[in-house]
């Protein structure tokens, strides 16, 4: 059949065709293949049932061997299922092209929990429309077994097609549209209106996404603590440069739920946003500013007011925080397990004395590219944080091999350490590879090896 003949919708049954070279249809589990194209745009197909036999012109069925049973067809229906399960989408739609029972077994609602696209010329409302108005055969309108929608980097999508996702997915639980520039607030406000089950959401560079909040329509059913109907617990806005303080007061305000918020390179954030956010959402365990310059001492006094519950923590190039917000975060949050805090410049061996001596169960610290840091704030990590095991000093210009070698002789389980722009000896590199045998070690020095 050529692609031409094949651009309808009046069959039920979507097959997706991508142009040469490009990626397209992904599930979680793979990676997606090409195929020709009429245009340079990748487009969704549909096509009828295929027949219970192969009967393209290229395959001759003469000889007897060739008309008995494949093997593959012998398996059960059940380990077929099960095989599909680790085809990516666009190779599930062309496993319904094969024969009738194919057809039957890649449609079953088990295989079509997640739908992943990818691809910058993939034209994804259409797609969008012809999968979920398949998934919606036996259901009319509503497509109840769909619970995970990727289509990051998918260029093209627009607010309509994440109108479709809110129309038909009531049961979607995960949504990823990173780098789809395109969408508004008001797509996103049709998503967490109309998907109650929502709990993860990636909107990071989605330069148009300035708050995450109900419809005006579903916050006047709601009542006046609608704001506790959003279920999302998982929301990442990294690169989303326009959102302001009253664009996280509002996020705050909807998403009480919250556990793990990423706002990295969120440039106008201050400290006022993130007492915001404490007010409203105190069960916050990650947490990145990384890159908000304007974050300072004052906010990390904020963020303390999380106190045990938070465990992760990247402040990193925040330059207006010193010891004294170091301070802050040790005192209260003694249970932190990662904290990234490079390029923090203001932090000194003090610093590092509160965090060890009240952070001991510190597993992952990134202190690169703070010139302060010598080696006598590596002793107390070492004489303190023994489970230690991911240590970055890069570009710290007090370091020495000297305390390269307490952290060794201390720090058993370490499995990586970052000394790149450090000035230590080989020696000393050798000894942390002597005591910390499992550790890969990233350097500049070209004696070592």
């Amino acid at each position: 059949d050529s692609d031409l003949s094949m651009r309808t919708l009046s069959t039920p049954s979507p097959a997706l065709i991508f142009p040469p070279n490009s990626p397209g249809f992904q599930n979680g589990r793979g990676s997606s293949t090409s195929s020709s194209s009429v245009t340079g745009e990748t487009v969704a197909m549909v096509h009828s049932p295929p027949p219970t036999r192969l009967t393209h012109p290229l395959i001759r069925l003469a000889s007897k061997h060739q008309k008995e049973q494949a093997n593959i067809d012998r398996l059960p229906d059940h380990s077929m299922i099960q095989i599909f399960s680790f085809l990516p989408t666009n190779q599930l739609c062309r496993c319904a092209r094969v024969c009738r029972r194919w057809y039957n077994l890649a449609w079953d609602p088990r295989l079509w929990r997640t739908i992943r696209l990818t691809g910058e010329t993939i034209n994804v409302d259409r797609a969008l429309k012809v999968l979920t108005r398949r998934l919606c055969q036996d259901t009319p309108n509503v497509c109840l077994m769909l619970e995970t929608v990727i289509v990051s980097g998918c260029r093209r999508l627009t607010d309509r097609g994440l109108y479709i996702i809110a129309q038909c997915c009531p049961e979607l639980r995960r949504l990823e549209v990173s780098g789809c520039y395109n969408i508004s607030n008001e797509a996103v406000f049709d998503v967490v209106s109309l998907c109650p089950n929502l709990e993860h959401l990636d909107v990071s560079g989605c330069s148009k996404v300035t708050c995450i909040s109900l419809t005006r329509e579903a916050s006047i059913k709601l009542s006046p603590l609608h704001g506790k109907q959003i279920s999302i617990r998982y929301l990442d806005m990294t690169d989303c440069f326009v959102l302001e303080d009253e664009g996280l007061h509002t996020i705050a305000a909807h998403c009480t739920q919250l556990t793990h918020l990423y706002l990295r390179r969120c440039v106008r954030i201050t400290d006022e946003g993130l007492r915001y956010l404490m007010i409203y959402c105190t069960s916050i365990k990650e947490l990145s500013v990384s890159d908000c310059r304007f974050v300072s001492d004052f906010g990390m006094r904020e963020i303390a007011k999380l106190e045990s519950r938070l465990r992760y923590l990247s402040i990193a190039h925040c330059g207006r925080i010193t010891d004294v917000g170091i301070r802050y975060i040790a005192k209260y949050c003694s249970k932190l397990r990662y904290l990234n805090a490079r390029g923090c410049e203001g932090i000194t061996d003090h610093g590092v004395e509160y965090l060890a001596k009240n952070c001991t169960k510190l597993k992952s610290l990134d202190i690169g590219k703070c010139p302060l840091v010598s080696d006598t704030g590596l002793e107390f990590l070492a004489l303190n944080c023994f489970n230690l095991k991911r240590l970055s000093l890069k570009s710290c210009e007090s370091i020495t091999g000297q305390g390269l070698q307490i952290v060794a002789a201390n720090c058993f389980d370490l499995q990586m350490l970052n000394v790149q722009d450090c000035d230590v000896s080989v020696d000393a590199l050798r000894f942390v590879k002597r005591h910390c045998k499992r550790c890969i070690i990233e350097h500049t020095n070209p004696a070592f090896f």
